[in-house]
Order: structure tokens, then C-alpha cells, then sequence
């Protein structure tokens, strides 16, 4: 079966957005490598007016979606074996690790909150994961999810044309990636660095190596700590 990326929002309309062109398009529309759901929350409101949120209890600005809400929206999807994400500024980082352990699953449950949050009692309940993308709070859960799911679709056997690609690239062994270049040979006074026209495979192996670890230690001090430990833990 084809992995099932399932989103619970406020606004379907969001989606498919950069899903849905390129490779992973692709794979999407052509291959049925993947496929995308999208669960609109709104439809599961017991109010009559439609409200889907409530004032925080205990008082407090904004709103926060109710607990009854997501667990009627959640239950009814199949989510059996898929790991239930929600997107929140209050997360877990989102890590290449984790993306590598959610692209074995059969697919995801992604919920996009809205307002001031999510009901905790739904997320303890149905045993959410809360995931964050970064520093910084957003508008809602949407853009954080089309970045979560797009991570995970890419490493799907047979999204990405060479393997060596996902071998090579940033995190996979702790560093950043290394800086490309192409033609032309020479761009506003600037040259390819002579190594990577020489020919020799061991010096362009060993420069890109040099250049991950340079830009790992100054851009990432945190992973270059972490990089650093494993190697000591390694012997290396």
C-alpha cells in the first residue's frame, strides 16, 4: 500500500501546495507512492454555530481547540500504525532521525492546531507526538506539516532518483552538507575551487569532508558538539 500522509485542518484548502509539484508531485500523482488526505476539523463541530474552540480554562487570552473536536476528527480516520503528529511551537525538534523512523511507518496522522493550542486531554489521550520545525511560532500548523510531510515522502523508495543523494546530504552522518558548484567556471569575479576540477577523487573527498565539518562547527556549534562526542564515543 501506498504511504497514507493524513492531515487534520482548519483549512484543507492548503494543501496539496509544494506537495504537489517536482519529484515528490510525482510520486504523488503519477507513481502512487504516497498519497495525501486531508480531514477538514471543522466538520465535527457540536455546536451549533460551528465553533470548534473554547476560552482557555483558567483564563487567559485567545482560544484553544476542544479536546471533543480533534478526537472526533482523529477517530474518523484509520490511523492504525501511523504515528499521530501535532505541529506546535512547544515540540520536539524536528531531527532527520526522526523523519528516517517515520518514512519505515505506513504513513502519518498530522493535526495543525490553531489559535492558542490544542486541548492537552486529546493529545495525552490519543497519544500525540508534538513536533515543532523551529524557534518560532506560526500562524497555525499548516506550513510546519507541509514541511514534515514532504521530509518524509522524500525518503520513500523510489521519491528521489539517486540513492547517493540521500547518502551524501546534510545530518545523515551528523554534519551539514558540503558547498555545490557548477558551470560556468568563473561567476561575478568567483571560481569553482580548483579541487573540484582536478579529476582527483580522493582530494574532492576530502575537501567536501573538510568543508562539512568547517561549516557544521561554525553554522551548528550543537550538532558539531554532538558530532564530536560520537567520534570520541566511536574511538575516532
Amino acid at each position: 500500500m501506498p504511504f497514507l500522509a493524513t492531515v487534520l485542518t482548519m483549512f484543507p484548502e492548503a494543501f496539496p501546495g509544494p506537495l504537489g509539484v517536482s519529484l515528490i508531485g510525482t510520486a504523488w500523482r503519477e507513481l502512487d507512492l504516497w498519497r495525501l488526505q486531508t480531514v477538514d476539523i471543522r466538520s465535527f463541530s457540536t455546536d451549533k454555530r460551528g465553533f470548534l474552540d473554547d476560552t482557555p480554562a483558567g483564563g487567559g487570552a485567545g482560544q484553544v481547540l476542544k479536546a471533543d473536536v480533534i478526537g472526533a476528527a482523529l477517530d474518523s480516520v484509520d490511523a492504525a500504525g501511523r504515528p499521530l503528529l501535532y505541529m506546535s511551537a512547544r515540540g520536539r525538534p524536528l531531527t532527520q532521525a526522526r523523519v528516517k523512523a517515520w518514512a519505515e511507518a505506513p504513513g502519518l496522522v498530522v493535526l495543525c492546531g490553531r489559535f492558542e493550542g490544542v486541548d492537552q486531554r486529546v493529545l495525552d489521550a490519543r497519544g500525540f507526538e508534538e513536533v515543532t520545525v523551529g524557534d518560532a511560532v506560526l500562524a497555525g500548523g499548516e506550513a510546519a506539516a507541509l514541511v514534515v510531510i514532504e521530509a518524509v515522502v522524500r525518503l520513500l523508495p523510489g521519491v528521489l532518483g539517486q540513492a547517493q543523494s540521500l547518502a551524501e546530504e546534510s545530518f545523515e552522518d551528523g554534519l551539514l552538507e558540503h558547498p555545490q558548484y557548477t558551470r560556468p567556471r568563473t561567476f561575478e569575479g568567483r571560481d569553482i575551487p580548483e579541487v573540484l576540477l582536478s579529476g582527483d577523487h580522493a582530494r574532492v573527498a576530502r575537501w567536501r569532508r573538510e568543508q562539512r565539518e568547517i561549516t557544521t562547527r561554525e553554522r551548528r556549534p550543537d550538532l558539531w558538539a554532538a558530532y564530536l562526542a560520537n567520534q570520541q564515543a566511536k574511538g575516532g
